[in-house]
């Protein structure tokens, strides 16, 4: 039986799988690049991701210097790493993709509708390998993504001067913030210059305290862990978190909060 002829212009003699696009080699190592691409897109904002696909449009190749200070001036915690990896596996998997085509797989793996993860979210010291973001960034990333509602809650607020900016910005563009604070550590003060109709509400009683910190950005995104609102716990503390993108898991947060306002219940009052 003759074999089958390749289709002209589909495969030349540098074993192309179509014209200008090298094919993948053969090998478990062939499914490393596309999975790094899709992890970065996870984690890379979207203003960084244009960046990068912009660098990568002007770049020759894997080892092009442009690429490189792009990766080393990444300063988010092991993102660096990341993209370290990402040049690698270009240069031992795809060597002949030219920086136009990787930059065309990550717009494609950008612009495709995929689950949104749980990331982890830490404050304090962080290892260059550890896929984590820190969470005085993520805090100002929520709070920013809000387009109706914020709901906080915090035991502790002090400083964070950059949240409270923040915050004022969300009220300015008209959406509607709850703060639920801890009474007993003055935590209402830290938020004073915040423009008016910020409602406050501090725990009714004396059993118990208010523990739970929480930023939660309408109904599509939750930021929870231990973080208090303090410049110490969102940057220099040993502190965890999660941010969770799953609308009904957020949902069921904020549904939890808005019961405990509910004034029949008298748990919570507006101060």
């Amino acid at each position: 039986m003759s074999r089958p002829q390749p289709i002209p212009g589909q495969e030349g003699p540098s074993g192309a799988s179509r014209a200008g696009v090298p094919a993948a080699r053969s090998g478990a190592s062939s499914a490393r690049l596309p999975a790094l691409l899709a992890a970065l897109c996870e984690r890379l904002p979207e203003d960084r991701r244009v960046a990068l696909e912009r660098v990568l449009e002007a770049a020759t190749g894997p080892d092009d210097a442009r690429v490189s200070r792009f990766a080393a001036g990444e300063s988010a915690a092991g993102l660096a790493r990341q993209l370290t990896d990402i040049i690698h596996a270009w240069r031992t998997e795809a060597p002949a993709l030219t920086g136009a085509g990787l930059a065309l797989a990550l717009a494609t793996a950008r612009s495709l509708p995929r689950p949104k993860p749980t990331q982890v979210v830490v404050s304090g010291p962080l290892g260059a390998s550890v896929p984590a973001r820190l969470t005085s960034g993520v805090a100002m990333e929520v709070i920013r993504s809000a387009t109706t509602s914020l709901l906080i809650a915090s035991f502790a607020a002090h400083g964070a001067r950059d949240v409270v900016r923040e915050i004022g910005q969300a009220v300015d563009r008209g959406v509607h913030v709850d703060l639920l604070l801890e009474e007993s550590t003055q935590a209402a003060a830290a938020f004073a210059a915040l423009p008016r109709g910020v409602r406050i509400w501090h725990r009714v009683g004396a059993v118990g305290v208010l523990h739970a910190k929480l930023i939660a950005a309408d109904r599509h995104t939750a930021l929870l862990g231990s973080a208090n609102l303090t410049d110490r716990a969102l940057s220099d503390n040993i502190e965890l978190g999660v941010v969770l993108r799953d609308p009904q898991l957020v949902k069921g947060l904020v549904d939890h909060f808005h019961w405990l306002l509910t004034p029949e219940h008298n748990i919570m009052r507006q101060v």
